[in-house]
């Protein structure tokens, strides 16, 4: 299956592992990009610029093939120096970024000065818009189904697919939602060129988080997802616990600013989730994929399934249409 975005990340699949705090780390990229997709860290999960450079090292021990870092632009409790994060990007010879939050303008002139090539999540046309004029290479167009931060919108992938593909002339990835071949040749079928996975590799083997969290998404529907910070203008779709319902009915009874929510939403609480496997001890990411997610196979089962059954669908059920 070959897409602009397989030649312009130098991959064999249209599959991108999305990026994800604490989670993002060198086994689970590696094992991305070894099976065909593109493997992604997360620069955030580490506390230091140096923490970044460390695990850009790992990977590189890991494959040869491509991967990309992650760097999120979003208000956060305590300042953090994205320009010494960018720095090690460029340091260290990396070659594809995904951006997400804020516009990345600040930092483009190092990325592109650097050969770098610039992937921007967004979660509406007119950022995809903005994020193509700035010179990012695609943009990475998450759906309300996404996990983590979907805007403000509330626009599905089936509207905003489409939308952004008439209003674009570099690739899109279809990003929310997407966990299995018939997500994938939907995507394509709506004008993107890949899709972004953040939740489904959550639950595969490689992934260095507790087998408890992985064991959650298994059981769990596409209703085991919850909304906070709709009041705060910074929506966030996380995995549907108690704290989310607590966060919830904070929010609901109004007034609440994000000091009075930072005790329970708090990043190292989210982090003690994946390490201890108590999946109420804070708040965690998860997208509506979840009722889709049914099994714990490798990154590379996976890949390798999700390209086999959407070719199947496409060249069989699909086709068959056309009698």
């Amino acid at each position: 299956m070959k897409t602009r975005i397989t030649e312009l990340l130098g991959i064999e699949h249209p599959i991108i592992e999305g990026g994800m705090q604490w989670v993002g780390r060198a086994g689970l990229a590696a094992a991305v990009s070894e099976a065909g997709g593109l493997g992604m860290i997360t620069a955030l999960t580490h506390a230091t610029p140096q923490g970044l450079a460390e695990e850009i090292a790992a990977v590189r021990e890991l494959t040869s093939k491509p991967f990309g870092v992650n760097l999120t632009l979003l208000p956060s409790l305590t300042p953090i120096p994205y320009g010494d994060y960018v720095a090690v990007m460029v340091d260290s010879g990396i070659t594809i970024v995904e951006t997400a939050g804020r516009s990345p303008q600040p930092f483009m002139g190092a990325f592109l000065g650097a050969g770098i090539t610039v992937i921007h999540k967004c979660t509406s046309v007119r950022h995809a818009v903005k994020a193509e004029k700035l010179g990012c290479a695609a943009v990475s167009v998450d759906g309300f189904e996404c996990a983590g931060h979907p805007g403000e919108d509330d626009v599905p992938a089936l509207v905003l697919l489409p939308l952004a593909s008439d209003a674009l002339s570099i690739p899109i990835i279809a990003s929310g939602g997407y966990g299995d071949g018939r997500g994938l040749a939907a995507a394509l079928a709506l004008g993107a060129e890949a899709i972004n996975m953040g939740t489904r590799f959550l639950a595969v083997q490689e992934a260095a988080i507790h087998e408890n969290v992985k064991r959650a998404l298994v059981d769990a529907d596409e209703r085991q997802t919850a909304l906070i910070f709709r009041t705060l203008r910074n929506t966030a779709r996380i995995y549907k616990n108690r704290v989310a319902d607590e966060v919830v009915a904070m929010e609901e009874k109004g007034g609440v600013t994000i000091d009075d929510l930072a005790p329970l939403v708090s990043g190292q609480r989210g982090a003690s989730v994946y390490e201890t496997g108590d999946i109420d001890a804070g708040v965690w990411t998860a997208g509506m994929v979840a009722g889709l997610i049914r099994d714990i196979p490798t990154a590379k089962e996976l890949v390798t399934r999700i390209v086999a059954d959407a070719e199947a669908l496409i060249r069989g059920r699909l086709s068959g249409l056309l009698g």
